[in-house]
């Protein structure tokens, strides 16, 4: 039997969407190993079990929660959000849950953001399409003024330019650096995993570089409070547009020099980028 099925045969969850919901946030262990394909055959013996149900649709939620509370000066209320990379929606929970007044989610894949989140009346979603080719025709209503990311197998400064290409002239943005996909595939470990610090440093840095070479303004480097699925440590990126000294009406912190990114990103990473 799938094992999504098989959840609701064993009433552990109420239906097969939730079921979905927890396989695809790592949340469901079969023989005590992790599993996020709904469709693995489940033994009639297999031990199944929910380890955990906190109500996110993905534990990348964690991610930018713990992000979102490294950086209490950047405020969601009232926002137009871009996420990209929504994949089953997990960061545009979180930015609904903190009073984002529109979230344009998009991914190129389908079929994978979760129903309650797609069925949210503030949640625009566009499946099937690829950042690399994202325009401003392609997002209705205002330009939006935050954006988030959490993507993978690209580097985020080939999306750069067209992400900032659709943003508000204040936006800000928070980006989730993923070492293992901005290093060379000769830099990663078994499981494809980034064990040096100073490959984690340099590879902040090149984000954080491509974002001031852009005209962006970096205010904050924050490691993830959670890793990635095979162990791989993540890190945001704080940016925004358009900062001027005492006319900043959202009151960021003042941007950083590239010696204090430098330095920030040292902290965060532990290696010299």
């Amino acid at each position: 039997m799938r094992l999504d099925r098989a959840l609701v045969a064993r009433g552990l969850v109420t239906s097969r969407t939730r079921a979905q919901e927890l396989i695809a946030a790592g949340a469901v262990e079969v023989d005590g190993v992790a599993v996020v394909k709904a469709s693995l055959d489940v033994a009639d013996d297999a031990r199944v079990e929910v380890t955990a149900d906190d109500g996110y649709v993905s534990r990348a939620a964690h991610k930018l929660i713990g992000a979102l509370d490294a950086c209490p000066e950047l405020d969601v209320d009232g926002r137009t959000c871009l996420d990209v990379g929504a994949s089953t929606g997990g960061f545009t929970q979180v930015l609904l849950e903190r009073g984002a007044a529109l979230v344009h989610a998009i991914d190129v894949g389908h079929g994978q953001l979760a129903p309650r989140i797609a069925d949210d009346a503030r949640v625009i979603a566009r499946e099937g399409l690829n950042a690399r080719e994202l325009v401003a025709a392609d997002l209705t209503g205002p330009p939006p003024d935050l954006v988030v990311a959490d993507v993978s197998f690209i580097s985020l400064t080939l999306l750069l330019t067209p992400i900032v290409g659709v943003l508000a002239d204040d936006a800000d943005l928070l980006l989730m650096v993923k070492p293992q996909f901005e290093v060379g595939k000769d830099r990663l470990g078994r499981g494809g995993v980034v064990t040096d610090p100073g490959d984690r440093a340099r590879a902040v840095m090149s984000v954080a570089s491509a974002m001031m070479s852009a005209g962006l303004a970096v205010h904050r480097i924050a490691r993830s409070t959670l890793p990635g699925p095979h162990g791989n440590v993540e890190f945001f990126v704080w940016a925004s547009r358009a900062w001027q000294a005492g006319d900043d009406a959202r009151h960021r912190p003042a941007p950083l020099t590239e010696a204090q990114v430098r330095a920030a990103i040292e902290d965060e990473t532990g290696g010299t980028p």
